[in-house]
């Protein structure tokens, strides 16, 4: 099984499927009761798999496209993945059933940057 969690810019995957994130990093977004979420670049050159869980054995729902940013809403363990930003077993929820692997999101730290999920 290929455990590739990204694609270079060379991918060939429908661009229908790719969506993007946030246009800036200071750009945060309100999220109930006053909280507001920061938004994360995902590593430049990198389309990124979204998958439903927290290892490349879930199903891809979309691909991310180049220069996309995300907003983390939990982050939580899961299969170790090795990407430009090192590598890590955290995933990063950024929707209902979302999930990207830590290694592609430039969060600038090795750890959690938000709580576990629930």
């Amino acid at each position: 099984m290929d455990t590739t969690e990204s694609t270079t810019e060379s991918t060939t995957e429908s661009a229908a499927k790719n969506t993007t994130g946030s246009a800036t990093e200071s750009a945060v977004v309100s999220q109930g009761a006053g909280a507001e979420l920061p938004s994360y670049p995902i590593a430049p050159g990198y389309r990124v798999n979204v998958r439903s869980g927290p290892s490349t054995k879930y199903a891809v729902i979309r691909t991310l496209t180049l220069g996309s940013w995300v907003q983390i809403y939990c982050q939580a363990p899961g299969e170790w993945v090795t990407g430009p930003y090192g590598t890590s077993c955290i995933w990063d929820n950024i929707g209902p059933g979302q999930f990207v692997a830590d290694a592609y999101v430039k969060t600038g730290r090795d750890g959690y940057v938000t709580h576990r999920c629930a």
